[in-house]
């Protein structure tokens, strides 16, 4: 007697290969989805919180792709510090952090240096 295997989303008699796992992709996509979706959820707020980071950085740039503005305008704007896509460290020390294509410093007296990163490089920004 052959152990039927079953589909592991809706419990139906799986018919065709022998390493079958689920009765089609609507059931394979459900299973994985209710797997993951706890993991999808954190990488989804975060992603929203850098989007939005980036969206404020993009709104206070000047039209030259540079600019000083204080760390609560920032704030006030709802940017939140604690989250970068990455940094880079100048040959100087400074390190600037990045949300995708928007950097910004940390400078004198509660300032914040932010530039376009593809229009500036640190050497060449004369902040």
């Amino acid at each position: 007697m052959k152990n039927e295997k079953t589909c592991l989303e809706c419990g139906e008699t799986l018919v065709g290969r022998a390493d079958k796992k689920f009765c089609d992709d609507q059931c394979r996509s459900n299973y994985n989805n209710k797997a993951n979706s706890d993991v999808t959820a954190e990488v989804r707020n975060i992603n929203n919180i850098l989007r939005k980071n980036r969206r404020i950085l993009e709104s206070v740039i000047g039209a030259d792709g540079k600019v000083k503005i204080s760390k609560q305008k920032l704030s006030d704007k709802g940017f939140n510090f604690k989250y970068h896509t990455h940094q880079h460290q100048t040959l100087k020390g400074s390190v600037y952090k990045l949300c995708y294509d928007y950097g910004y410093l940390p400078i004198e007296n509660d300032l914040i240096y932010v530039i376009k990163w593809g229009n500036f490089t640190p050497q060449q920004d004369g902040k």
